[in-house]
């Protein structure tokens, strides 16, 4: 690839813009920032430099530049400190009128290598306008004769801010003849009124002088003032009235003048020339308004005077007056508020900044060719402007933000096909009929290069939950080529191999030519914890270049099992569990125990119990979070009802959570019926008793039959040993042997040569340990392993803990016949299957003991449930000693062939009841 042209600058300011230009192109490219107006000259405004990842040190040499299409003198940037500051006074009012938005757009340039940076700048409105009315004295003649609450419009002031800063609050001075009535319309424009509301006398007060003030909404408060001088009038008794003090009329723009926009039609109740009227405009009317309208004095039509144009004013409000001819005249008042229609009579306007001419043959796809920028003075669809591309060019338009184009490279160059490009840029807008505009820009086209495929990264970890549907899209892998036409095509597949039993291709997919990956099956977090594979991407080049991406596929587990109940004692109708409890009984006492499996892991698995109370009781039971424990809360009274309905809600600590509902009917009986009702359950438990001890009489003849095959294969293969090699001293003492659990669940010794098993008189028994694989073999032997194991495990023996229980969610799976070689699934991992069983945890306490440790999923997987000793360390046997326990596959006990001392009167079971404990309790008690 040949090196870039330029000096060391040069270089530099490219490494500098590398990490950034692809963070900016995932944001759009643009600033924002916010100014107040009025600010002083050198008010800081941001840190242009930093905010777009630039060194100060090398703003000069990347020739760093600002331009505008607004005002470029208000604003400036300092390329010493990188820092945006205020260059000029900027008025708000002055830049963007009483628009709601107001903000002065930048574009910064960065040259070696070319870069174009957007930047906003907000200009926030301050309170620096008092509100104004349309003059400081206003004369009214009121006639005496009238009548109360009547009322006069007055103009209101207006404030050249907005938003809160131009909100208007009225007052009026205190008068005992008038007041102040403001009125709201629609369009959140105030109408003022001056309401009478007191008779006049013209003999008692011929003139009255009123105050109006208008305050604003700003901090500090602005104020401005009216005069208002009311003359008393003893004339003419009724005045002309309109239909509605208000008329709401719309206009197209670009009306023909002459236009009848509407006829005022108002009455007088006098007769003769007091009923004759005069239209007018009123005298607060602006003169721009006079411009455009004119009414008839005697008709009241009012028509169009100027043209009308919607881009310069969007609404009018006039004022009309209409006069009789008493003596004094009595005049009425309306207003007509004239909304503009805006039709589509401007053509959108394109403006084109070409930037990197010629362009390099090599150069990145995206990389940017030119500005576009386009407006229409037009709003709504008719202002909403679209830009398209002369066909057949390898260019693409990219919005930056609104209005705003970039003209980007969008497949690779080859000068020798096509030395320049005429690219033609249309805009339309979306009126009806469209507008367009059309402006066009010349790019040439030099160099060229070749290159492979190339990923952004060599490797990806992607993270799937289980049970996704099948052909689910799970991630994209791109890669890109810089060469021209078909040397620049991609195209993606997978590299085969066999996961356990099965091809690659069986569990995922990859779209040739968008480089998804997709999951043609469900995935098993149980099955396939982690799915590893390659990825090659291929050019159409000849020969063709590729190169490869590896993807780590982490299946989670989802909480899609919800908890099992496990039936238990006498189940009534509906799957309900009926118990009888004395009433004699007193608080804490255990009336059942609801036991529930999942078949989840983690957390998913964690089950807790809830007693769902009765509305408007207070319940006499209570349920252990953890055991699932139905005790009283209290002794039991005879005004407790004699049958009891409760509901234990049993739940996972998944997300979501799965329930199950568990119905125990408690029946409250007196101390005599207590018995009969015991027998019968001793009856039963003596049933399946004896059902039990039928199953362990063919269990022991099962273990005994193993045991004794096992020593006989164990004397015939020493004796085998110790014939063959006597010159090693088949009896001497020598380093262990390791027997290790292999990847397939079976015993198989460890690699060690010339190690030998001695069954046969000599010094200590240390010749034969066994240990659980917790880790994956690595590349060393197992005779480099061993002396750590040695002085771990041979130097400090341990004895061996005789307290190995169930935890409380394993001994419920045993109850409901849960076999130990049903719990064991395959796992297809790096290492190769491997077969695993349920987890034997001393760290567990009794069920009846109340405290119950997290369950199998806790922390631990239940689906791959292993061997573990004791709260500490892994256990080793000691020096003579047999393990405490053997477990034979198929079968739901573990037998114990510990001795106990002859003396020892505790009563230890040699079979795990799995639940039948508290029923074998009970009948030792009796």
């Amino acid at each position: 690839m040949p090196s870039l042209r330029g000096g060391p600058e040069v270089r530099q300011c490219l490494l500098l813009l590398l990490p950034f230009l692809a963070a900016w192109e995932a944001g759009n490219g643009q600033l924002h920032y916010s100014v107040p107006e009025e600010a002083k000259h050198g008010t800081f405004v941001g840190r242009i430099a930093q905010d777009l990842g630039l060194e100060l040190t090398e703003l000069v040499p990347c020739l760093f530049r600002v331009a505008s299409k607004d005002r470029g003198d208000l604003l400036e940037v300092n390329l010493q400190n990188g820092i945006l500051f205020v260059n000029s006074r900027i008025d708000r009012e002055e830049l963007c009128g009483r628009s709601a938005e107001c903000s002065i757009h930048l574009e910064v340039i960065v040259d070696r290598p070319l870069q174009v940076f957007h930047v906003e700048v907000e200009v926030r409105d301050i309170n620096d306008n008092p509100p104004r009315f349309p003059m400081t004295e206003k004369t009214i003649q009121f006639s005496e004769s009238r009548s109360l609450d009547s009322r006069f419009p007055l103009e209101g002031a207006s404030d050249a801010d907005i938003g809160v800063n131009a909100l208007l609050s009225y007052k009026l001075s205190p008068s005992e003849l008038f007041f102040l009535d403001v009125q709201t319309s629609d369009e959140l424009s105030q109408s003022l009124f001056l309401v009478l509301g007191k008779s006049l006398d013209r003999e008692e007060d011929a003139e009255v002088k009123l105050l109006l003030v208008a305050t604003d909404g700003g901090k500090p408060e602005l104020t401005g003032t009216v005069q208002i001088l009311i003359k008393v009038l003893d004339v003419n008794d009724n005045e002309p009235t309109f239909p509605q003090s208000v008329y709401k009329v719309q206009l197209l723009e670009n009306t023909a003048n002459g236009t009848l926009v509407m006829k005022l039609n108002a009455s007088d109740a006098d007769e003769g020339s007091n009923s004759e009227i005069v239209y007018s405009l009123g005298s607060d009317v602006s003169s721009t308004t006079r411009t455009k309208f004119q009414i008839d004095p005697n008709s009241g039509e009012v028509r169009t005077k100027g043209e009308l144009d919607y881009e310069e004013r969007t609404s009018y409000e006039i004022q009309v007056i209409a006069s009789d001819k008493g003596t004094p005249a009595m005049s009425g008042h309306c207003k007509i508020s004239v909304k503009l229609v805006d039709i589509n009579d401007n053509t959108p306007e394109v403006s084109i900044t070409s930037l990197s001419l010629p362009v390099q043959e090599n150069a990145p796809l995206g990389a940017v060719i030119a500005l576009i920028s386009v407006s229409d003075r037009d709003s709504g669809v008719n202002g909403q402007v679209t830009c398209s591309l002369s066909p057949h060019v390898p260019f693409k338009l990219v919005s930056t933000f609104k209005n705003y184009y970039s003209l980007v490279l969008d497949s690779a160059l080859d000068r020798e096909a096509t030395a320049d490009y005429k690219v033609m840029v249309t805009a339309r807008d979306g009126g009806s009929p469209s507008l367009r505009a059309t402006a066009s820009v010349s790019v040439e086209v030099a160099d060229v290069n070749d290159n492979a495929p190339v990923f952004a990264q060599p490797e990806y970890t992607v993270f799937v939950k289980e049970n996704n549907p099948p052909g689910a899209h799970i991630f994209t892998v791109s890669a890109m080529d810089a060469d021209a036409q078909e040397n620049a095509l991609v195209s993606y597949s997978l590299v085969e191999r066999r996961v356990g039993e099965r091809l690659l291709s069986s569990y995922v997919s990859v779209h040739a030519e968008s480089g998804k990956v997709f999951a043609l099956q469900p995935l098993d977090h149980e099955e396939l914890e982690l799915l590893q594979f390659q990825v090659t991407a291929r050019d159409a080049g000849v020969p063709a270049l590729g190169s490869n991406v590896t993807l780590q596929v982490f299946v989670l587990d989802e909480n899609d099992n919800a908890p099992l109940l496990l039936p238990q004692g006498a189940v009534g109708v509906g799957g309900s569990v009926s118990e009888l409890v004395p009433r004699s009984v007193g608080s804490g006492h255990v009336v059942t125990k609801v036991r529930a499996v999942d078949a989840d892991s983690g957390y998913n698995a964690w089950l807790s119990y809830e007693l769902q109370s009765t509305v408007g009781m207070r319940s006499l039971f209570r349920v252990g979070l953890y055991t699932g424990e139905i005790s009283t809360t209290r002794a039991l009274d005879e005004v407790d009802a004699p049958r009891q309905r409760l509901l234990v809600l049993v739940k996972d600590h998944g997300e979501p959570s799965l329930t199950a509902t568990a119905t125990v009917l408690v029946s409250l009986v007196e101390n005599s019926q207590a018995p009969k009702t015991s027998s019968r359950a001793l009856v039963d438990a003596a049933g399946q008793e004896a059902s039990l001890v039928t199953v362990n009489v063919y269990l022991v003849i099962a273990i005994c039959a193993v045991s004794s095959l096992l020593v006989l294969t164990l004397l015939l293969y020493t004796a085998l040993r110790c014939s063959a090699m006597p010159t090693d001293g088949a009896c001497a003492p020598g380093r262990p042997m390791l027997v290790c659990s292999s990847a397939v669940g079976s015993w198989s010794y460890s690699q060690q040569r010339r190690q030998r098993v001695c069954s046969g008189e000599g010094p200590p028994k240390t010749d034969l340990m066994a240990f659980s694989p917790s880790l994956s073999q690595g590349p060393e032997s197992a005779e480099e392993r061993q002396p750590p194991l040695e002085a771990e495990y041979l130097g400090k023996p341990r004895q061996p803990n005789p307290d190995w229980r169930y935890s409380a969610s394993l001994r419920a799976g045993m109850h409901s016949s849960v076999h130990l070689e049903e719990a064991g699934i395959l796992r297809a991992g790096p290492g190769g299957p491997d077969q695993q069983w349920p987890t034997v945890s001393s760290a567990t306490p009794e069920p009846e003991a109340g405290e119950v440790s997290p369950p199998v999923g806790a922390g631990v997987n239940s689906n791959s449930w292993t061997f573990k000793y004791g709260p500490g360390n892994p256990k080793q046997s000691g020096p003579g000693e047999l393990p405490d326990k053997f477990i034979i596959p198929g079968s739901p006990a573990i037998i114990s062939i510990r001795q106990e001392p002859a003396n020892n009167q505790i009563d230890k079971s040699d079979f795990i009841t799995f639940g039948k404990k508290e029923e074998t309790k009970k009948k030792k008690k009796k």
